[in-house]
């Protein structure tokens, strides 16, 4: 888990990469920037917000023959050795980037390599390279004072709010090709920055497994459970799932199927499909790994727990307890009408 907001730049460096197919070129700052109070926390911002607002799906750098060949683990390391380098190194960086940056769809921006300290990386201070880039400009108005007029002036700039593309390279696992988080707001060019520049794969620790293996749950309960038994089932089954990872530290397999499937023919159903669909989610042949509790969190709050009805009625299942979902709602059949209802049982009405 990471927390930014202690996080401070040490140094900043910025440069300009332009299109090479489209004979664009490229623009090496001499010296780094000098940042003042009101610049560092408006980059901060810039920077950091992003990897505060999605999930943390890690990667490591890679090489096809060893991970010591990746151009951005060669330079990453140099800095982490000797800050002192950082601004040349990162003009080493930005060249690599101009070096990638050959389709027709790749925008030219400006690259900024930080380098960065008391990032907290699961609970413990580490050192950090940023390198972040800016593609989108945006139309803004300025306003002068023309005589006894106002006049509007259009001019082209960042939106701070939204950054395009950006990584943050942390010091540890250095052998394994670092700890990396990413993040692409422009969809148009996507193997450009993880696979072309950054040369990197999915990092497959406790966050990877508990995000897979409840992402294969919720399609083993789509795919499964609601044919074979009904939607409040399906329902039950995922919310069941999410509170065995919730209150346990560690996941083992046979624990968890004992515990959430009531109905033990699903077993070797759940076992068959794993084996056919495992290893779309890289769980194939997992069966034990600690639980990231942030996983957890971010699986919770996209799981729908809701039954919707042919007759427009939806019936929302919100319950932290699953057991409650049994407890206070009855499904059944009414011969006279020919059709299924469910029974609610309740105290009182809550207020809106």
């Amino acid at each position: 888990m990471i927390n930014l907001y202690p996080t401070q730049i040490e140094s900043i460096s910025l440069h300009r990469v332009g299109n090479k197919n489209k004979n664009e070129g490229i623009f090496l700052s001499e010296q780094p920037f000098i940042l003042n109070d009101e610049t560092t926390g408006l980059l901060k911002e810039y920077f950091f917000k992003p990897f505060r607002e999605k999930e943390e799906n890690y990667f490591k750098l890679t090489n096809e023959v060893d991970v010591e060949f990746n151009e951005i683990h060669k330079i990453v390391t140099e800095i982490f050795n000797d800050p002192a380098c950082a601004h040349d190194q990162s003009k080493r960086i930005a060249t690599h980037l101009f070096d990638q940056s050959n389709h027709p769809h790749i925008k030219s921006g400006e690259v900024y390599v930080a380098h960065l300290t008391d990032v907290v990386l699961d609970n413990k201070k580490v050192d950090a390279i940023g390198i972040f880039k800016s593609e989108l400009k945006h139309d803004f108005l300025q306003f002068e004072e023309n005589g006894s007029n106002l006049d509007i002036v259009i001019q082209q700039g960042i939106n701070i709010n939204k950054l395009d593309k950006g990584c943050l390279i942390f010091n540890v696992n250095k052998e394994e090709g670092y700890k990396v988080l990413s993040v692409d707001s422009n969809r148009y060019d996507a193997k450009y920055w993880l696979e072309n520049f950054l040369d990197v794969d999915a990092l497959a620790d406790e966050n990877f497994y508990t995000k897979n293996y409840l992402k294969f749950c919720q399609n083993f309960a789509k795919d499964v459970v609601l044919p074979a038994e009904d939607k409040q089932q399906e329902v039950l089954f995922m919310n069941k799932a999410v509170n065995h990872f919730a209150k346990n530290d560690s996941f083992e397999e046979t624990n968890f199927l004992n515990e959430v499937l009531e109905n033990p023919e699903l077993i070797p159903e759940f076992k068959h499909y794993k084996v056919e669909k495992g290893p779309k989610y890289s769980i194939e042949d997992v069966s034990t790994f600690d639980i990231a509790n942030k996983a957890v969190s971010d699986a919770r709050k996209k799981i729908k727990n809701v039954i919707n009805l042919d007759t427009n009625i939806q019936i929302k299942m919100d319950f932290i307890n699953p057991e409650s979902a049994e407890k206070f709602v009855e499904k059944g059949w009414d011969e006279e009408r020919q059709m299924y209802y469910y029974l609610v049982y309740f105290n009182k009405e809550e207020k809106s």
